[in-house]
């Protein structure tokens, strides 16, 4: 048996023209690479767009290199991430899986009981049984999980798969603390092969009941920090039993990092002017990372303008400055960046339980908080009308 987990491929995540174009390419890259290994499937686990409702642009590149793999009679089995749900039910997932293009395998049945019962999908070329969880943003699929009928689909037999996009804490690494997670125990044991999603890390752990608990890392990095980490995007290959993390490398990456500490705005324009004089450039992502307190001068007397221009005019891809610790002699601040989730993590938690409203518990109103969020932050469509937009958004809200 040979397929591909990928995950968090965030097509169209990026706010520049240039790197969202290489959210696409990347997954081209690792489509050719599907049917060049001739594997029997693909799963991805979660976040294919990075919103449910993606540009036309988008759209069109996807469905044409999942159009590729259908022809090449390989299934894609996915399981919605936190960025392809929509509380309305309405995502872009659904009109591929209309078209079989994919396979949703996060399939469910509600019992009386009120115990959730999940269904395997069953490949028809390996006999794999699929199966698997949706993702929502702060954990809020907890509940479903915590609901599972363990006992049915844990007695299985066979090789069986289970997809998921959520944070697991055996696996979480020391950056991502704050970032909202649970034990291994919430996922049901016995399966051969764990996919997971949403944390973007590459690992691969085994432990007692849960074999090959696997974060592939994303199909493409989706932030300045996230190249600096890891470099390139990535995909796992299971074949036959051995494990193999692919690297997906679209363009070089060159790095130039500085401490400022103690030190002058014009000796740090000279050796900034020395990096770009002494390096090629040539169809490069440049990573521009500043740090430190100046001794003389401030964020303003470096010329970066010159040097980027510099850097284009030798052929650079795309360049990326982050100054968010660089700081000028009297202690001000340049810049300052924060993880938006975790603020608006922080303020929901704090302002719980002050409203009292009758059948609403804190879990429910944390929950129902989010989920408003989450349809108030949604962007227009490429070719939508205001008025569109607004009744979209307002019937979504309406159907919560």
């Amino acid at each position: 048996m040979k397929f591909i987990h990928m995950a968090d491929l965030h097509i169209g995540g990026w706010r520049e023209p240039k790197m969202s174009l290489l959210t696409v390419k990347a997954f081209e890259s690792a489509v050719d690479d599907c049917i060049s290994q001739n594997i029997d499937f693909l799963i991805i686990a979660g976040d294919i767009f990075n919103t449910s409702l993606p540009g036309i642009d988008y759209i069109k590149e996807t469905v044409k290199h999942l159009k590729r793999l259908k022809t090449a009679q390989i299934p894609v089995y996915i399981v919605p991430g936190s960025h392809d749900f929509s509380p309305s039910g309405k995502t872009m997932l659904d009109v591929l899986e209309q078209a079989d293009f994919l396979i949703n395998v996060a399939r469910a049945r509600i019992r009386e009981d009120g115990k959730i019962e999940l269904q395997f999908t069953i490949d028809k070329k390996t006999g794999a049984k699929i199966t698997g969880m949706l993702g929502k943003k702060n954990m809020l699929e907890r509940s479903y999980y915590e609901s599972l009928d363990m006992k049915k689909f844990e007695s299985e037999q066979g090789f069986k798969i289970f997809l998921f996009h959520t944070a697991i804490d055996e696996l979480k690494p020391g950056d991502m603390a704050k970032m909202e997670s649970s034990p291994l125990t919430l996922l049901p044991k016995g399966f051969d092969y764990y996919a997971g999603g949403h944390v973007h890390i590459i690992d691969n752990k085994s432990f007692q009941g849960y074999k090959n608990v696997i974060y592939p890392g994303p199909l493409f990095p989706n932030s300045f920090s996230e190249i600096e980490k890891l470099g390139s995007g990535s995909y796992l290959m299971y074949d036959d039993g051995v494990l193999t993390s692919k690297k997906i490398i679209l363009k070089p990456v060159q790095h130039l990092f500085l401490d400022c500490d103690g030190r002058s705005a014009e000796q740090i324009n000279s050796e900034i002017s020395a990096f770009v004089d002494c390096n090629r450039f040539d169809d490069c992502i440049v990573l521009m990372k500043l740090s430190g307190k100046l001794r003389l001068g401030r964020l303003t007397d470096i010329d970066f303008k010159n040097c980027m221009h510099k850097m284009y005019e030798k052929g650079a891809y795309f360049i990326m400055k982050n100054v968010s610790s660089l700081l000028s002699p009297d202690f001000e601040e340049i810049k300052r960046s924060f993880n938006i989730a975790s603020v608006e993590e922080d303020v929901i938690s704090e302002h719980l339980g002050q409203t009292k409203v009758e059948g609403l518990d804190v879990g429910k109103e944390k929950e129902l908080i989010t989920i408003l969020l989450q349809q108030l932050s949604k962007e227009k469509a490429e070719g939508e009308t205001v008025a569109t937009y607004e009744e979209r958004i307002l019937k979504d809200i309406n159907l919560l």
